[in-house]
Order: structure tokens, then sequence, then C-alpha cells
């Protein structure tokens, strides 16, 4: 049974999808092309020309297709120009270690990190995903501290994840990356050696995406979103448009109630401003509902997928505090937290160690004391933004508009030392 269950995974599903697909909107007709690879079998060597391995799970057929002719204009949507795609255009050529062939969701975490990295090309910026949701996002002076200090925000989550970084992979991000295990790494481009560097874990999917260089130019270009019903019907949406680009997009909290007006009494500072445009620019990918924590330039918590906002606001603190300790033990004993305990309990290390750990972790919060908190939509009651504020947040960002905003802003206005509050006017919720 064991044997059976492993090699689910190593399967490549059946795809009896067409190799083309043709879809008639309005008077527009898009032809679409199913992608193909040929890519050696990990076994036998031997070229197979397979689309998607399998789709979100290993008993599910996928396919992959690509816009080859054709171009929607339809509620002020419009798709990349043919031929200059982005994930949907990715070819052996640009797979420069193929591993085995893709699935579903290795492509869509690709998808979605580059929806977050378009935000973020001013810097240097490292993307790590997994399940389609960002394990942690990080700008970084070099493209080699952006990726390490997006590891070590969740060491845990990126076992495993997608890598996207929106500059060439050098040799330093090489050999911090070659460490760890991931599924994909992705960049515009790759130095000389460190393919090589990085082909050390044959299964790891490198590919090089060269237009990632010109991601920025995507943040004002819509696509149409479809939605398929289990009855076969469609829901069929605009893509959302990130309205926040500069610090002055932002409004100052401010609402009235039952006559009374209530204004946050502290303006944000130039270095809370800069967090709150990284924080709401990664917010912009991840599923809601959702809650996260970022602080100078890096996340600290990601909560994600939860019903109520003020549980959401818990449990990416809880993340918070795991992912710290982790990060603690591992620069500090070289391993991570969990194997430590592990040693402690086989009586191989000192439980002081463990108790230090816990003890410099609640000390400094889990590095929440001055984080900025982004929620992807109002906060109903002050008890959301009193969970960021008992750990010490310095800003909060949200869209506004809930009819008890009143309550989150004297909640802000009464925290020693007092908490800054700024609205988008825009829910960006993502399902």
């Amino acid at each position: 049974m064991t044997d059976d269950i492993k090699r689910m995974y190593r399967t490549i599903m059946d795809d009896d999808f067409p190799p083309e697909l043709t879809i008639t909107i309005g008077e527009t007709h898009l032809k679409y092309q199913k992608r193909t690879w040929k890519i050696p079998d990990d076994k036998t060597g031997e070229l197979i020309e397979k689309g998607l391995r399998y789709g979100e799970n290993p008993d599910q057929q996928a396919a992959l297709y690509g816009l080859v002719s054709g171009n929607l204009s339809i509620a002020g949507c419009q798709y990349i120009t043919p031929g200059n795609g982005l994930v949907s255009a990715i070819s052996e050529e640009e797979m420069l270690q193929a591993g085995k062939h893709p699935g579903k969701t290795n492509f869509t975490d690709l998808d979605n990190a580059l929806n977050i990295l378009k935000y973020l090309m001013d810097r240097p910026a490292a993307a790590i995903m997994k399940h389609n949701n960002p394990c942690a996002v990080a700008y970084g002076a070099t493209i080699a501290e952006a990726y390490e200090r997006a590891n070590m925000a969740d060491r845990i989550a990126a076992f495993g994840g997608c890598l996207a970084l929106n500059r060439p992979l050098d040799a330093d991000t090489a050999g911090l990356i070659a460490t760890n295990y991931l599924e994909v790494v992705a960049a515009p481009e790759f130095e000389p050696g460190t393919v090589d560097i990085l082909a050390a874990r044959k299964n790891l999917r490198i590919i090089r995406l060269k237009r990632i260089d010109d991601l920025a130019r995507y943040r004002d270009l819509r696509f149409v979103d479809f939605k398929s019903l289990n009855d076969g019907g469609l829901i069929i949406q605009q893509s959302q448009l990130n309205r926040i680009r500069s610090k002055e997009d932002f409004t100052l909290a401010s609402a009235t109630y039952k006559g009374a007006r209530y204004v946050i009494e502290r303006e944000p500072t130039e270095v809370e401003y800069e967090d709150m445009l990284f924080g709401w620019n990664v917010e912009m990918g991840v599923t809601s509902n959702s809650v996260i924590y970022v602080k100078d330039g890096v996340t600290v918590g990601i909560g994600t997928g939860e019903q109520d906002r003020v549980g959401v606001a818990e449990i990416a603190v809880f993340k918070a505090y795991a992912k710290y300790k982790d990060a603690l033990c591992f620069k500090r004993y070289g391993i991570g937290y969990n194997d430590y305990v592990l040693e402690v309990e086989a009586g191989k290390r000192s439980r002081d160690g463990l108790d230090e750990l816990e003890a410099e972790t609640v000390r400094n919060k889990a590095g929440l004391i001055g984080s900025t908190m982004i929620s992807d939509a109002f906060f109903p009651f002050r008890d959301g933004v009193d969970v960021g504020i008992r750990q010490g947040v310095r800003a909060i960002v949200h869209a506004g508009g809930s009819d008890r905003d009143f309550e989150s802003i004297v909640a802000c206005n009464e925290a020693n030392p007092q908490v800054t509050m700024a609205f988008t006017a825009q829910r960006v919720f993502k399902h």
C-alpha cells in the first residue's frame, strides 16, 4: 500500500483534453493551444511529450492552454498579446531543468507569485509560494538578501515551494537556494554556473522567464477571470487592479458615528508608509479572508482563507510566533525548532535551550513589535485590530467602510504608543 501511494505522485495522468480550444465571446473568437513539453522520463530517460502531469491532485486530469490568436475587449479587459505570455507561454527552452512534467499547482503558484511581484519591481524581491498563497515575500538590498529574508520568514512552509525572483539569479543566491528543497525556481535570467549549482536537485524545475523584467507594465492590465460551477455554469469577472500605487493613495482613517467625528490622531511615518505599500501589494496575492503582518519589507505572519477576521488575525500571530521561534533556533543551533524538540526528548540536548528560545520569542513578540497589519477588507469590529495592537503593531491598513470603523480608530488612538491607521477604499478579496 505504501508503494502504491508513493507511485501515485510519480504517475503521469492520461490527458483527454483536446489539443486546441476555440472560445467565442460575443463577436470575439479566442484560439488556445494546449501546452506540451518533451521531457525525459525520470526512470528511463525516454522523451515523453506531455502537458501538465496532473491537476490539483494526482487523480485529476489537467491541461494548460496558451492564447495563440485573437484577443478580448470586454468590460475594459484585454489579454496579454499572444506570443508575449508569461506562465502559459513557458517553453522547453525556458525550462533550464524540467525535473519532471509540471503539475497544475506548480504553474498556478508561479502565476500568483508574478501577480505579487508585478507590484514590487522597484527593488530586488523574492516570493515563495505554496498552495497559491505566499509563504513569505521580502525585499532585499540584493536578490540573495531578498531570498534569505523570505526563506527565514517561514522556513517550514517554504519546503517544497515555488520561488520567483524579480532579478537575475546569481551565485550567492543559488548557493542559498541549493541548501533547501523547492519544487520551482523562476527568475528572469540565471548567471553562468548558477544552474549547475541548483541542478544537484534533479527534480527541481528551473525556469527562465525573461518577461519577468516587464512585469511592472502588467499592473494596469485587466483580464477576464472565469469560474466554472458544478452545473457547468460560468461566473465571469474582471481581474482586480491595485488602486494603491503610492503613499498619496492612502486615506488617513476617519469615520462619523451618531453625529460624532472620529479621526486617527497619528499620521504614518515615511518608514511606515513603505511597509504599508509593501504589505498591501503582497495582500493582492493572498487568499481571503486574510490578515498579514509585515515589517521592514518582509512578511512576518500570513493568515489566509479564514471565515472570520479576528480569527485570521490571531492565526497570523500564531504563525508569526511559530516561524520566528523556528528561525531563531535554526540561526542559533543549525536545526529547526521541531527537530530541536525531538533531540531534547531523546536526551541529546538540554531543555534550557527550548526555554531560552521560547522566552526570547515572547520577549520580542515574534518580531511583530513595530510591524504593519494589513487586512484585505474592513474590520467589522475593533476586536480584529486589538489583536494586532496587543502585539505592538505600529500601523494598520484596511479597506475601511464598516459601520463601526470608529471603534477601530478609537482603539488605535487609545493604544500606547499610538497606532496609525489608513484606508485603501478598496476591498481585495481573492478566492
